[in-house]
């Protein structure tokens, strides 16, 4: 090798360290500010800000499980991922993903890691009882929104629409009851979530992309909150709709934009802030402008779908924006309306360092430098900074709203999960996948949080 390219190879590895440790000083900042913050006006209702979390040193029986499947695929993840079939890759990436997740929140144990998570009262399981009579219930939904109203529903489920409560009134009446079963669903689906923004990657910017990114998206610090809580489930819905719409642009089927809009629809129903994955979807179709004949015909079909859902719910008698103007009032009526909006605007960011990793913070590096020479940069590396930049354009935007002060290394899960794919830009991902281990590892096993 020449002196020039290994010259330009240890500047980029400076440059990439260069910036994690920027985003490791802002997490540092973040909790140092906080702190004080807590201690002397006690105005941000968090015990270990920036996170939902009380500093809780302790292991579990999750955690040889955790510490052998993060060394597994430090070691040999990359290396598996290059060479298996890609069907294959999918299956293994996704069980992957399960064991991770569930051995992460079982070093909290059973019961504080999974059973009782769903079952707090801010949480979804307290009002099945009030679902005996669906339509009546979506009828009535926004009348108890607002603090203060007859019977107000619980934080959860006052802050999404119906969709969310209902999947689980749903698992009830499918005789899966209790906090066990839900917090199972909420890991199960959630784990594929990685294996949907592979799909996409590789639809849009090919497989070699989508394979370097594999590692990154299974060993996720984000399983740290997708084992269990309600927005992991939301994340995988929201990035199969993204997922699906990438198939239909790059000419598997366009019907395919259909069930992308569906469960874009669905998604609208389960949380309003993931409205922004719109963002997401304009970027998908942008990037893939030049790739089918019938692309006209994919925004149609991608709208139709997305109408389905809305539609259902408005004849049964639930307006989300409606829902959406009395949650605005029942988030100021609560700790929103104290949590300062200075400190939380760029806090939230440090969050989403501690849920996304350092890999995710160099490879964010990279792909704006693609983004800053897109017409010298190769044509899928440039698709895929595309995509990264509009999740965090969407991330961005949900930050600026002032909607999500506090909590967004939960809330912000669904948007997580598209950047971690940065991860491929990564040339020698081992050191970065073993700081990423290590990371959720402590976050895990010295904090408890609280979702």
């Amino acid at each position: 090798m020449t002196q020039a390219p290994l010259r330009d190879r240890y500047a980029g590895l400076r440059a990439d360290l260069g910036a994690a440790t920027a985003a490791a000083l802002l997490v540092l900042v973040a909790v140092l500010v906080g702190r004080h913050l807590q201690d002397t006006r006690r105005t941000l209702f968090v015990h270990w800000p920036p996170l939902f979390a009380d500093w809780d040193p302790h292991l579990g029986p999750g955690t040889p499980a955790a510490v052998l499947v993060a060394a597994a695929v430090v070691a040999c993840g990359p290396s598996v991922a290059a060479r298996l079939p890609w069907r294959w890759l999918l299956l293994a990436a996704w069980a992957t993903a399960l064991a991770w997740t569930w051995s992460l929140a079982l070093v909290d144990g059973w019961r504080r890691g999974v059973a009782g998570r769903l079952t707090t009262r801010n949480e979804y399981l307290t009002v099945i009882g009030r679902f005996h009579d669906v339509p009546a219930a979506l009828r009535d939904f926004t009348h108890h929104i607002v603090s203060g109203s007859p019977d107000p529903w619980p934080a959860h489920v006052a802050g999404h629409p119906p969709a969310a409560t209902l999947t689980f009134v749903l698992l009830d009446r499918a005789g899966l009851r209790g906090g066990g079963w839900a917090g199972a669903w909420c890991v199960t689906v959630g784990a594929t979530a990685c294996v949907a923004v592979l799909v996409g990657v590789r639809a849009l910017a090919g497989e070699r992309p989508a394979r370097r990114a594999a590692p990154f998206l299974v060993l996720a610090p984000a399983a740290v909150w997708v084992g269990a809580s309600a927005d992991g489930y939301f994340a995988a819905v929201a990035a199969w709709s993204v997922a699906l719409l990438a198939l239909a642009v790059t000419g598997r089927s366009v019907a395919w934009a259909a069930g992308g809009g569906l469960l874009y629809g669905l998604t609208c129903y389960l949380s309003y802030g993931l409205t922004l994955f719109a963002l997401i979807a304009a970027a998908v179709l942008w990037a893939g402008r030049h790739r089918v004949r019938a692309r006209p015909v994919l925004p149609v079909l991608f709208l139709a779908g997305a109408a389905v859902v809305p539609v259902v719910f408005t004849r049964a008698g639930f307006d989300w924006w409606e829902g959406y103007r009395l949650l605005v009032t029942r988030y100021y009526q609560g700790v929103g309306g104290t949590r300062p909006y200075g400190y939380w605007v760029w806090a939230n960011l440090a969050c989403t360092v501690l849920i996304t990793g350092p890999a995710t913070v160099a490879g964010l590096r990279r792909a704006a430098l693609l983004g800053i020479r897109p017409r010298t940069a190769p044509r899928d590396g440039a698709r895929l900074a595309l995509l990264v930049a509009a999740a965090l354009l969407a991330l961005l935007v949900a930050d600026l709203s002032g909607m999500s002060k506090a909590e967004t290394e939960r809330i912000w899960l669904p948007f997580a999960m598209w950047l971690l794919a940065a991860g491929a830009f990564l040339p020698r991902p081992r050191g970065w996948l073993a700081a990423q281990a290590v990371l959720a590892l402590l976050l895990n096993h010295l904090l408890f949080t609280g979702w």
